[in-house]
């Protein structure tokens, strides 16, 4: 019994192990549709905030529509890999003065990933509204809901694979105009999937953005905290 209860607790606290999808594998699983080195959400958010901020510094007539098409990928030489082609529309929106100080916009996207977890080939659509974009404002806040669906297999094991769901709802995450860096937020994140040999999984949690390039995750009572860079996952 002593050597179950030990395999066991191991199990909880390793992204990635033997024991097929647990806790941690979904943690892993999250961490890559949110870290800059997967090209998840906290790249799509900069780049909402930031193209809604020069948008309205444009002076354009309210209800303007623009179209933005990113195609990124991985620098040369780096440990981890993307590739991703990403199309955004943005619709310009004014208050009651005329001026333009929120967008609304929509996301569609596909690629894929590699890291020290998962690879992953995905796509996903995604809704947002940003406001703070008047001259006078410090930062500037995102409201939205991140989805994307696809295929995920371990890095380290050939037993952990499948295909996953993952919902985003991001609440008042907010960037610090002078810094460009997220401040603070909030998110609740659903992950759904299946596995050949494990069958299907599902998890709820909260997401903390904490101001430092980490955000903290609190996934069915245990507690990880997220490196918003690279996607390392740590058991807190």
């Amino acid at each position: 019994m002593l050597v179950v209860t030990s395999c066991l607790r191991d199990d909880h606290a390793k992204p990635i192990d033997q024991f097929g999808f647990s806790n941690g594998n979904a943690a892993a699983l999250i961490a890559g549709s949110l870290a800059v080195n997967s090209n998840g959400v906290v790249v799509a958010s900069s780049d909402v905030v930031f193209t809604s901020q020069s948008l309205a510094g444009q002076n354009l007539a309210c209800g303007t529509v623009r179209a933005d098409t990113i195609n990124r990928q991985n620098p040369t030489g780096a440990s981890y890999t993307y590739n991703y082609h990403s199309t955004y529309n943005f619709v310009v929106n004014c208050n009651s003065s005329n001026q333009p100080d929120n967008t609304s916009s929509s996301l569609v996207y596909s690629g894929s990933y590699s890291n020290t977890n998962y690879s992953s080939m995905n796509s996903g659509s995604s809704t947002f509204t940003t406001t703070g974009l008047a001259p006078s404002s410090t930062q500037i806040v995102l409201n939205g809901d991140f989805k994307q669906a696809g295929s995920f297999q371990s890095t380290t094991t050939t037993t952990v694979t499948g295909n996953h769901n993952i919902d985003i709802m991001l609440q008042n995450l907010t960037f610090t105009k002078a810094t460009k860096s997220i401040a603070s937020g909030t998110a609740n994140i659903s992950v759904t999937g299946s596995t050949p040999n494990q069958g299907s999984f599902s998890y709820t949690g909260t997401l903390l953005f904490n101001g430092n390039n980490t955000a903290t995750l609190t996934l069915n009572q245990v507690v990880y905290k997220i490196d918003l860079i690279t996607g390392v996952v740590t058991k807190m």
